[in-house]
C-alpha cells in the first residue's frame, strides 16, 4: 500500500493535469444546472473530479463499482493497488495524475489544513455538501499545485 501524503510529487505532466482538472470540475460545479449530491459516488466532490480525470459519466462511475455506494474516503482506506477490484482501475488512473487516496479523502470532507489557509480571504472552515465550498476548496487545492506547495 502507498504512503497517505498529501501533495504526492508527480511529473510535471501529471501536476499540471491535475491542477487543469481541478480548476475545470471547479469551473462545471459552479453552473447551477449540473447535478451535485454529496452522498451520490458519481456527484460528490471526488466524483466531480473523478469525471473530469477519466472521462466517465457519473453513471458510469457508479456502473464501474458495480454500485456499491460507499463513500470515496471509505474506497481510499479500503483501497490497494492489487486486489483487482474495479474501484482500484479508478484509483490507479487518479494517482497516475498525483492524487493520493489523503487527498480523495481530504477533498470528499473539504479538511486538508494547507488548502484551507491557501483559501482566498484566508482560513476558513468548509461545508463538505456545500456546492459553493467545494468549488472554493479545488480553486485552492489548484493555487496551491502551482505554488509548488
Amino acid at each position: 500500500m502507498r504512503p497517505k501524503n498529501s501533495f504526492s510529487t508527480n511529473s510535471s505532466h501529471s501536476k499540471r493535469f491535475l491542477i487543469d482538472a481541478l480548476r475545470q470540475t471547479s469551473k462545471r460545479l459552479s453552473d447551477d444546472d449540473v447535478e451535485y449530491q454529496w452522498g451520490h459516488m458519481g456527484q460528490c466532490n471526488a466524483g466531480h473530479l473523478i469525471q473530469t480525470i477519466t472521462g466517465m459519466s457519473s453513471f458510469e462511475i457508479v456502473q464501474s463499482i458495480d454500485f456499491q455506494l460507499d463513500e470515496w474516503s471509505e474506497h481510499a482506506t479500503d483501497y490497494c493497488s492489487k486486489t483487482g477490484c474495479k474501484v482500484d482501475d479508478i484509483f490507479l488512473t487518479i494517482e497516475r495524475h498525483g492524487m493520493t487516496h489523503e487527498d480523495i479523502v481530504n477533498l470528499e470532507n473539504l479538511s486538508d489544513r494547507k488548502v484551507l489557509d491557501n483559501l482566498e480571504g484566508g482560513f476558513r472552515y468548509l461545508e463538505r455538501n456545500n456546492r459553493i465550498d467545494v468549488v472554493d476548496y479545488m480553486n485552492s487545492f489548484a493555487d496551491l499545485l502551482e505554488k509548488g506547495s
